[in-house]
């Protein structure tokens, strides 16, 4: 396709920037986005049939007897289950949960878990640095639950989020068989909301990531970069500012940093930056030639870490919107947003500095610093809630009166 409209376009005589951002921008960004559409439609019809048969209410009443023991409610499974396929309806699910505190926690912890629109960042990543290894997806939607169950704890003994989740009450439906065509228009209006993301938010991140990437200073004149000048672009100027915040994860070269970056418009913006700086548009099934420019520059365990950070970091500007609507609260969005982001900065180094110094025995300051943040993680954990501690303060009290 790529090759078809470059011939069309050399044919009628366009202008080289204009040839650039068709090709380079618009086809390799939104195009390799949605080469992952027939996947996530898969994704959207199995779910809509879960939740069309009436499965989905016994799920969450099963489930609320092992969420209590992590301080959510079962009613959080709903939402959770959801955003596996968009965060913003998972997000807009939390307000079945009548309790402020569980509905709070499970808008918090609600993205953590893969959407549709992190499978294409899987997959690029598994195909390029794993061989297409079965273990890489698997382990994304484990690293998801576990950043859910710990988050959990961990919060459920502060302050902010202390308390019993409430009472289980649900009606539950009948099981009925679905009719066709309710799972297919669920279907497509879950399908349709995605390619009309990729259509506006996703092609004015990629056309904003081609022009900052082949445009630039060059000798002191601003023009039009060719593929091997794109380390004088204004893309690689910014990227480079930033590009050291993420060293400490392994991935500290400035496209990655950018790619990472582009993510919070939209997740699927990684696979198309990647597709931008690259110079490729397809990304997708054979995809063997992005394959081969990520792994060189790479290792694969700077690349899981560069996965988890992006599955576990804030989500897209449509779900941040959303946990701002849903939480009604400036100030416990920022927080939401800022704990997602240092959880997965956190996640990714130590996933990072340990495995260096298990795989290669690299030993640095940094690896200290994961120990001592693992050591922390741990003890936040472990340690007695509030109201722990105040029932053992009553207990010896009443104990010491007898």
């Amino acid at each position: 396709m790529p090759v078809v409209i470059e011939g069309v376009l050399t044919a009628v005589g366009c202008a080289d920037w204009l040839q650039g951002l068709i090709l380079d921008g618009i086809v390799a960004g939104v195009g390799a986005v949605l080469g992952f559409v027939p996947q996530m439609l898969v994704l959207f019809i199995f779910l809509a049939f879960l939740e069309a048969c009436g499965y989905m209410a016994r799920v969450a009443f099963i489930m609320d007897r092992i969420f209590r023991r992590f301080g959510l409610s079962g009613k959080s499974f709903i939402p959770m289950l959801i955003g596996s396929g968009c965060g913003v309806p998972g997000i807009m699910a939390s307000r079945t949960i009548e309790n402020d505190r569980d509905r709070k926690m499970t808008i918090m912890t609600t993205t953590f878990i893969p959407c549709g629109a992190k499978l294409p960042i899987i997959a690029l990543i598994a195909g390029a640095l794993f061989g297409g290894a079965a273990w890489v997806a698997p382990s994304a939607y484990f690293v998801g639950i576990a950043a859910i169950v710990c988050s959990g704890i961990i919060l459920k003994k502060t302050k902010m989020f202390a308390g019993d989740p409430a009472p289980f009450v649900m009606e539950l439906p009948a099981y009925h068989m679905p009719t066709v065509v309710n799972i297919l228009r669920s279907m497509w209006e879950r399908g349709w909301s995605f390619i009309k993301k990729a259509g506006t938010i996703i092609l004015l991140a990629t056309i904003f990531v081609w022009f900052t990437s082949f445009f630039g200073w060059v000798d002191g004149q601003f023009r039009l970069l060719d593929a091997l000048e794109l380390d004088h672009s204004i893309l690689a100027a910014v990227g480079g500012t930033i590009s050291w915040i993420f060293a400490p994860l392994g991935w500290g070269d400035w496209k990655s940093a950018v790619a990472a970056i582009t993510g919070l418009i939209a997740k699927e913006n990684v696979v198309g930056t990647f597709g931008i700086l690259f110079g490729f548009a397809e990304v997708a099934e054979d995809g063997s030639e992005i394959w081969g420019t990520l792994a060189t520059s790479m290792t694969p365990l700077a690349a899981y870490s560069f996965l988890i950070f992006n599955l576990l970091c804030a989500p897209c500007f449509a779900a941040m919107g959303a946990i701002k609507r849903e939480m009604n609260n400036i100030k416990w969005f920022w927080f939401a947003v800022g704990y997602q982001t240092l959880l997965a900065y956190v996640v990714s180094l130590c996933v990072f500095q340990i495995g260096s110094l298990v795989i290669t025995g690299t030993f640095g300051i940094f690896t200290i610093v994961a120990f001592a943040l693992i050591a922390g993680f741990i003890y936040l954990m472990v340690r007695p809630s509030k109201e722990e501690k105040k029932s053992n303060v009553h207990l010896s009290s009443v104990a010491g009166a007898k």
